[in-house]
């Protein structure tokens, strides 16, 4: 599809002749209408916001080849193979494919015949690459999964970082930001470093109501992992493992106990990890058990739990694989484990990693949250947003606000603790904070002359671990703050001070999380319509069917076809003719025109 000039259609005419939809999903026309301005723009959305419309639309809007800078050959593959279904010229190149068909890719962008060209940052943040696009007419240049600037750091991945170059290499190009997790420090970070400050922010909100948030101590994780499959029975769901070998163990496991469960990782082969996508695309009640190789880009809305057998990286890491349930709307869970194990080895790879101080000193602090976020007091939908930057009341469906802890009264702990904060400056972090309280006399502190304050040792009676809870704690409920972008000292909050001076009081948790009473009820969509009719449900699964065969043929994911939300709506509404059909969620005239005649055929079939 060639579009010349941003005159020649407009965004709505692309948004539905091309992907067929009707209207655009909050914030998405905020940032097109930035990039078809020529100005930057970072947008923040979470998962399944539909965050590649952003630069999509304007792509096929501006004269010129549009970059798209992807972190994953398999996600630029899926991308690309849904916009060449779109009817989109678009292509990657990149390390899966021989030389000689990514030169012929290279003549087709030189050549103007590409309107989208997805790269690794990799392979673009050459001179040799920037030196050839120098030469081209560049519309636009996209970088997906920006997080990856501030959170991958200079030594995993140094071109990220690179990135920033972008801006004074192609001068007057508008760039556009993409991610779906990112914390007030990563986006600094984004705006410093790729924008130079001078962007358009975005910034949705990060709520997903219809998740139950649950937290447990780990125990014995497979009768955990059980206990909420089988909670699940019926329903699709994602296990996220630390490690291949878990992931195996694990998906073994629950095959055992009668599971439908495939276990997805970057040891097993392509074409097993693609079969067994297929499978949790179109499949009834398939469990994937994964470690973080699996989710980027999947477009399944009907995921219903997800379990995290070990403990996250950050908040972010959890926070977005935990987005990849409920995106139909419907009620869905999220489960995690945690236990010391979890927390030591986490430990060991910031350490182990290959990078500087800076860079492991943050993600330590990062680490801190997650645990805070795992050691709340209260509603932890309150702690999680509050990371974000987002106030929240008690939102009633979190393991917490369903089934509260016994809590106990801090409020004098908390404020000798605050006390200590403040008399030091509020510039140390917590290992020093709990040295000073519990009287050891640590190098640092002697040569600060800490241990000549009068509340040097006054809480000696706790142990390390018990002080370092309760810091986790007050900082999940927003009395303390962690300088993340400094050096990790503890700051007090307004809500802090008042607690320092008696107007506030602080009640903490002891020992584990209780486990959230279990559904009584299967979960139902409550914002794409009534639920199915048993007719419509059986006729679902036949169109799933037929999108696998499609998939399977062209050598694509099943989602790249049609995503579910399109096959529910075709199987709600029964279109019978092109005309009916063209008024389906997703169908655009591509799909029209390749996909119409074998899903009507199969429609036509089973109203007859």
């Amino acid at each position: 599809m060639q579009i010349n000039t941003p005159d020649a259609i407009s965004k709505f005419q692309i948004l539905k002749n091309v992907f067929g939809f009707d209207d655009f999903r909050p914030g998405q026309e905020q940032v097109i209408d930035a990039l078809l301005a020529g100005r930057h723009a970072l947008a923040v959305m979470p998962t399944g916001a539909g965050k590649s419309f952003c630069f999509q639309v304007p792509a096929l809007m501006r004269d010129g080849l549009t970059i798209v800078v992807s972190p994953l050959v398999a996600l630029m593959q899926d991308q690309v193979a849904a916009l060449k279904l779109a009817g989109v010229a678009a292509d990657s190149i990149n390390s899966a494919k021989d030389r000689s068909e990514n030169v012929k890719i290279w003549h087709r962008a030189a050549d103007g015949k590409l309107k989208i060209l997805y790269l690794a940052p990799e392979r673009l943040m050459t001179d040799r690459m920037l030196s050839a696009l120098g030469n081209l007419n560049i519309g636009l240049i996209a970088i997906d999964e920006a997080h990856c600037i501030s959170q991958w750091g200079p030594a995993f991945r140094p071109e990220y970082e690179m990135l920033g170059e972008l801006r004074t290499r192609f001068p007057g190009v508008a760039i556009a930001a993409l991610t779906a997790t990112a914390d007030e420090v990563t986006r600094a970070d984004i705006v410093d470093k790729l924008f130079d400050g001078d962007v358009e922010s975005t910034v949705l909100g990060f709520d997903r109501p219809n998740i139950r948030l649950t937290v447990e101590m780990k125990r014995d994780w497979k009768r955990q992992m059980l206990m909420t499959v089988k909670s699940h029975a019926g329903d699709c769901g994602i296990v996220y493992c630390l490690s291949r070998k878990k992931t195996e163990e694990a998906a073994t496991f629950l095959c055992e106990n009668g599971v439908r469960a495939l276990p997805y990782h970057a040891g097993m082969s392509a074409d097993d990890r693609d079969a067994h996508q297929n499978l949790f695309m179109t499949e009834p009640g398939v469990v994937i058990v994964a470690t973080i190789a699996f989710g980027m880009g999947i477009d399944k809305s009907d995921v219903r739990f997800v379990f995290h057998a070990d403990l996250p990286g950050s908040v972010e890491a959890y926070y977005q694989e935990i987005g990849r349930a409920g995106r139909d709307g419907a009620p869905a869970d999220a489960h995690m484990l945690y236990g010391l194990a979890d927390m030591r080895m986490r430990r060991v790879f910031i350490e182990e990693e290959d990078s500087g101080p800076d860079r492991k000193r943050r993600e330590h602090q990062r680490l801190d949250a997650l645990l805070g976020y795992c050691e709340a007091p209260e509603c932890r939908r309150r702690t999680l947003l509050d990371y974000f930057g987002e106030t929240s009341e008690p939102c009633g469906n979190c393991d917490l606000c369903l089934n509260p802890t016994d809590r106990i009264n801090g409020t004098e702990d908390a404020q000798m603790l605050l006390m200590v904060i403040r008399q030091t400056g509020e510039l140390y972090g917590a290992a020093h904070i709990i040295d000073v309280v519990r009287g050891t006399k640590t190098e640092k502190a002697l040569k600060a002359r800490h241990d000549q304050l009068p509340t040097f040792g006054q809480g000696s009676s706790r142990k390390v671990q018990e002080w370092r809870s309760i810091i986790r704690q007050l900082v999940a409920v927003g009395f303390l703050k962690i300088d993340i972008e400094g050096y990790g000292g503890l700051k007090i909050t307004d809500k802090g001070n008042a607690l320092k001076n008696g107007q506030e009081i602080f009640q903490y948790r002891e020992g584990t999380v209780k486990r959230a009473p279990a559904k009584s009820e299967k979960s139902k969509p409550i914002d794409d319509g009534d639920p199915l009719t048993e007719p419509q449900t059986d006729l679902l699964g036949k169109l799933k069917q037929l999108r696998l065969g499609l998939a399977k043929n062209r050598n694509v994911p099943a989602y790249v076809i049609f995503p579910d939300r399109s096959l529910i709506d075709m199987a709600r509404r029964q279109p019978r003719d092109q005309t009916e059909f063209a008024q389906v969620n997703g169908v655009g005239a591509a799909k029209l025109r390749d996909f119409a005649e074998p899903f009507l055929k199969i429609i036509n079939e089973a109203g007859a």
